[in-house]
């Protein structure tokens, strides 16, 4: 596969500790890539135990059906993980597993393959779709939004102060030509930018937003959390890494709410048992060390949040 030896796993022995994987447990790696984090789970599983991976990406699941031919432990659903819920209980596992994780966000060979038009740095179709086989591609997208549109893209899921300014810019260039490759979108972002962030490319914020829209990021992690919660046995650990501070403010929040409980209104006497929580955070969240950040400056912005299933 392209890139496929250039993948680093990031934090993997630490989410792997954070999953408190039993030998006969059922385990879901809801993020596969290039199954970094799914080989040390199956090395710590006995002969009883399972594992169940998911990814929309044909790449990725070319490689876990590879693992499968020699480790019927695995089994491969090539679907999104909002469609977590779903895929279990066909599978016969509507009592639960006992621990999922995901691992957000694209992957090295993802970025490092310029045929698949995530990357900035390298040109390439501008595609940027997880399944290139499904969905509205960043050419389509870029080609027909209007404005507006593009700048609110690039500004709530890119993060992107200067979003509107960008967006003019790209009105202006199709006009003349259409955008196909990911190396005219990035020059013409990068000349849009009046203030470039020493160590970042001008259009990474853009790109980003772009990514995460066209492949509906936040609302597949949305449907993701709400299903694995569940879809957890209590005492199952929940693992998420996350790249950005959207999904880990995503995923904090969560992780707070349901530890939380119900909501009630102020000043009704209430117990904390009462609030039926759901989740308890385990520890603090957890960042790459620093050798990791040496090894792979990728896990520099790696966050991995923790918690434990307490009540159905």
């Amino acid at each position: 596969m392209t890139g496929e030896s250039t993948h680093e796993t990031v934090l993997m022995q630490e989410a792997i500790d954070a999953l408190s994987i039993r030998e006969d447990g059922c385990y879901v790696d809801a993020t596969f890539g290039r199954g970094g984090h799914s080989r040390l789970i199956l090395e710590n599983l006995g002969a009883k135990g399972s594992l169940i991976i998911f990814d929309k990406d044909p790449e990725a699941i070319e490689v876990a059906t590879q693992i499968r031919e020699k480790d019927e432990r695995l089994q491969i659903a090539h679907a999104p993980f909002g469609d977590i819920q779903a895929q279990l209980t066909a599978r016969g596992l509507s009592d639960g597993v006992d621990g999922i994780l995901f691992d957000l966000g694209v992957s090295s060979p993802q970025l490092d393959n310029a045929e698949r038009g995530f990357s900035f740095l390298r040109d390439g179709p501008l595609d940027m779709r997880m399944d290139p086989t499904a969905g509205q591609s960043a050419e389509q997208w870029i080609n027909s939004a209007g404005e507006a549109e593009i700048a609110d893209v690039l500004y709530q899921y890119g993060e992107e102060r200067h979003s509107r300014r960008m967006a003019r810019r790209v009105i202006l260039e199709r006009a003349e030509r259409r955008i196909t490759r990911t190396g005219e979108l990035a020059e013409m972002i990068k000349e849009a930018n009046p203030a470039w962030e020493r160590d970042k490319h001008p259009a990474t914020r853009a790109f980003q937003g772009i990514r995460i829209f066209i492949n509906d990021e936040l609302g597949e992690l949305e449907r993701g959390l709400e299903q694995a919660l569940k879809m957890l046995k209590v005492g199952g650990r929940l693992v998420v890494i996350s790249f950005h501070s959207l999904e880990d403010r995503m995923v904090k929040r969560f992780i707070v709410k349901q530890a939380k409980g119900d909501s009630f209104p102020r000043g009704l006497p209430i117990s904390q048992d009462m609030l039926s929580p759901k989740l308890n955070p385990i520890g603090k969240r957890i960042k790459a060390s620093a050798l990791e950040v040496d090894r792979n400056s990728r896990s520099r912005s790696a966050v991995m949040r923790v918690a434990e299933k307490i009540a159905q």
